[in-house]
């Protein structure tokens, strides 16, 4: 126990921090400075989130014997470091015998003295870790000062026999370290489960969760404690790194948690926006990419997409490219050059209508005597693609890809064209919410945007009739339903899991519905080689859903 402290006093640090896959050195430096902080704080215990020193979601990785090997020396040299001063705990790999574990070990006095092996493996949505770690035993509690807890690891805090094991063995208070990415209503679905443990054994809990961007996943933070009853008595902030100090208090009846921050959790629209913000700042951050450049179209994804990219890195350093044809509307260059302008990023004017007509000329040939048709309007896209990605390799920057999740579930984009690039900051947003992310950004700004305030994005770019301009007065619709219907049929189909019958209970025609569950399963291949983008569901394509690109069922219902 701290010197000075009264028995029936505990103080927690919460460090709800962001850490990187792979960086065992990065990872245990920002273990330390923590620990730093809770001794200066005169805390009795440091607390990091789950798989903290491997980082999450480590994926294969962690089950290469050459990395847990260097991951668990990472902590035994943790717990050297910080002998005098805190308990700390903090999450990551452990191998007995044969099998490997997500464990969460306490340090303490230059050892680790307890180990909690995680029995719950989550194994669906982007998680697999039935495949990668075996199932600890539920096991008791462990000490630390003048107090017994218990932690369950992340799932473990979802099913209620580890936290009733806990209690009946002896816990006075639990905590629950966490790897829990982000999707629309998460937080009110972990609350829920975190209130109902607490009612069950009548302790309270401390909900320790990460924060930052690994790949397509975002860690939201967003910690908080509850009382006996289910009481909310601390509230971290959702996406920020933070170090917050949690006092509880011993009584009559156990230990209470006293009243904390409380910080105000942003609604949906704003945590949309700001995981789209956070996933590509911390994509380009964690491998090294400094700027960014995109084609700029005039449309309202890719002005999206650059005010994404301005508010993530800055505007400085994204650069907007006009690849114009001679499809491309005047209304088009201006909208884009507005964009451009209003975000305050760099401007380039690249036209394609020279390498267009080298690759007609080239083709000529071949194509004598066929009429012009869809290969014609793909090469255009692909032109732009090659174009882009010269800049890409020229200039050091990483290419960003703008089809919106509508477009990409039924594969209206066209491979090696605008798919080409590093990363989808929209990949998960229907196109009905991106015009409704565009009018949130235009009337909100935040001290996290590095875009400037006000509206960026002109109005006249989100009213106008979304079109490819790749032939004359071309518009998507003439391909597709509208895009209201489509991402409501999107919606049943993907979101649902639902069938072509209840397509048409919800008053669409049959025919249509067929048409978009056959273009959904024709473009898996599409799919397959499309550029990563944050998850903002829990049916984004890639981890969450998994369809083999081979596939003749169609659903006769």
């Amino acid at each position: 126990m701290t010197e000075g402290r009264m028995a029936d006093r505990f103080r927690m640090t919460l460090a709800q921090l962001n850490p990187v896959v792979g960086d065992l050195a990065g990872n245990a430096a920002k273990a330390r400075e923590a620990w730093e902080a809770a001794r200066e704080a005169g805390a009795d215990m440091v607390a990091l989130p789950e798989m903290f020193i491997t980082g999450y979601n480590a994926q294969d990785l962690v089950m290469k014997p050459a990395f847990h090997t260097a991951a668990i020396e990472a902590v035994r040299q943790l717990a050297k470091d910080c002998a005098e001063g805190p308990a700390m705990a903090i999450g990551g790999p452990w191998i007995e015998g044969v099998e490997l574990y997500n464990a969460y070990f306490i340090l303490r006095g230059g050892n680790i003295v307890s180990t909690v092996l995680k029995h719950h493996l989550p194994n669906e949505t982007v998680f697999d870790e039935v495949r990668i770690f075996d199932s600890g035993p539920i096991g008791g509690p462990y000490s630390v000062c003048n107090t017994r807890i218990g932690s369950p690891i992340c799932e473990d805090a979802w099913h209620e026999d580890v936290a009733e094991t806990l209690a009946e063995t002896g816990a006075e208070f639990l905590l629950v370290p966490n790897g829990s990415p982000y999707y629309r209503g998460k937080f009110d679905t972990r609350i829920n489960h975190m209130v109902a443990r607490v009612i069950e054994t009548g302790l309270p809990l401390i909900y320790l969760n990460m924060v930052g961007g690994q790949d397509d996943q975002v860690f939201d933070g967003a910690s908080f404690a509850l009382n006996p009853g289910g009481a909310l008595a601390v509230q971290l902030p959702a996406f920020d790194a933070c170090l917050s100090h949690v006092d509880l208090e011993r009584g009559e009846t156990g230990w209470r948690i006293l009243p904390g921050e409380m910080a105000v959790l942003p609604g949906d629209y704003e945590q949309d926006y700001r995981v789209m913000v956070e996933s590509l700042r911390d994509y380009c951050g964690k491998t090294g990419f400094k700027k960014v450049l995109l084609g700029l179209s005039g449309g309202v994804d890719s002005a999206i997409v650059a005010t994404i990219a301005a508010d993530a890195l800055g505007p400085e350093n994204v650069r907007c490219v006009m690849l114009p044809s001679e499809y491309t509307s005047a209304g088009s260059l201006e909208d884009a050059e507005a964009v451009a302008k209003a975000l305050g990023c760099r401007y380039d004017y690249v036209p394609i209508s020279g390498p267009r007509a080298a690759v007609t000329e080239a083709l000529a040939p071949l194509f004598e005597g066929l009429k012009p048709d869809l290969t014609e309007e793909n090469i255009q896209s692909r032109l732009r693609g090659l174009l882009l990605m010269a800049m890409s390799n020229k200039f050091g920057e990483m290419l960003l890809t703008t089809g919106n999740k509508s477009e990409v579930a039924v594969g209206y984009a066209t491979i090696y064209g605008d798919m080409a690039g590093g990363y989808n900051p929209i990949k998960d947003l229907y196109k009905t919410r991106v015009f409704e992310a565009c009018r949130w950004r235009n009337a909100n700004h935040r001290d996290w945007m590095m875009g400037p305030p006000g509206e960026v994005i002109p109005p006249r770019v989100i009213e106008k009739p979304p079109s490819a301009e790749l032939r004359p007065d071309q518009k998507d619709s003439d391909s597709l339903p509208e895009y209201a219907d489509l991402d409501r049929l999107l919606d049943i189909l993907i979101e649902q899991d639902g069938s072509i019958a209840d397509c048409v209970a919800a008053g669409f025609d049959r025919a249509t519905a067929q048409k978009v569950e056959r273009l959904i399963y024709l473009s898996e291949y599409k799919r397959f080689q499309s550029a990563p983008g944050v998850r903002l569901t829990k049916k984004a394509f890639w981890l969450d859903r998994r369809y083999p690109i081979v596939n003749r069922w169609r659903d006769p219902s």
